[in-house]
């Protein structure tokens, strides 16, 4: 456990905390929510190509929904056969469905080290873990715009009756909503024809609607605990993915032009 403690701390803690500090260091205004969006666009950008990958799987396998209906409700009453099927389907359509996953997957350690970051890494012991090139900023003012404090959660600022309340549950909530925009976008469309359709279906939908609004009361529920820093995280990461999502999805001129035609 030592070891891989260590490990986390040597490439993931100290390499952000060193980055989010050269940035409040070099930008003008030194201002820590500054900072914290030129880090999440940083780690986005980096991470762009497999961030990619999962939508365009994403995506197909949205597209795809017709079919893998159409292979429920032929083997609804056999289990194996259904799991065969759809197998064979995802081979067939060269996809892989746990791809999706793999962004996640990434995303969790960096959490993990960005929650130590923004808990810790604010405090004048751990500015030894600073890199020899980097400047010491001595205090660090962690707000955002002057209005947000970036350094305390929304709970914690409830308990305190502080009178910076608000725009600290704003960000929260932007959080729970941009990861609601984020969702709806992969959701599937289920035809109404479709939806009525046997029991899969139906369990299917429903299901797909759970979760729409299930990811941002979860997200709203931990962010609400958690550091501020990492809401404004949350919401700058999830509207790069909306915006990714946007393109990636949007159809091609050609494509457009070919559907007028036909």
């Amino acid at each position: 456990m030592g070891t891989l403690t260590h490990l986390f701390n040597i490439l993931l803690y100290q390499p952000l905390f060193n980055f989010l500090i050269l940035l409040y260091d070099y930008l003008p205004g030194h201002d820590f929510g500054i900072a914290v969006i030129f880090l999440t666009v940083s780690i986005k950008l980096i991470f762009y190509p497999i961030g990619a990958q999962a939508i365009r799987s994403q995506k197909t396998l949205s597209e795809l929904q017709p079919k893998i209906q159409e292979v429920q409700n032929k083997y609804k009453n056999d289990r194996e056969k259904q799991a065969k099927a759809m197998m064979e389907l995802y081979k067939e359509e060269k996809i892989n469905p746990f791809s999706g996953c793999l962004p996640l997957l990434i995303q969790l350690p960096i959490l993990i080290a960005l929650y130590r970051v923004f808990w810790k890494g604010l405090s004048p012991e751990e500015l030894s873990l600073l890199y020899s090139f980097v400047p010491r900023p001595g205090m660090i003012n962690a707000s955002f715009l002057g209005i947000v404090d970036l350094s305390k959660s929304t709970v914690t600022l409830i308990n305190n009756n502080s009178s910076l309340l608000w725009p600290n549950v704003i960000l929260v909530l932007l959080a729970g909503i941009t990861q609601f925009i984020q969702t709806k976008m992969v959701t599937p469309k289920t035809s109404k024809a479709a939806a009525k359709d046997g029991q899969m279906n139906q369990f299917s939908g429903m299901l797909q609607k759970q979760m729409l609004y299930f990811f941002p009361v979860v997200t709203v529920f931990f962010l609400w605990k958690l550091p501020s820093a990492l809401a404004l995280y949350w919401v700058v990461t999830t509207v790069f993915t909306i915006l990714q999502q946007y393109f990636l999805y949007r159809p091609r001129q050609g494509n457009k032009v070919a559907e007028i035609k036909s």
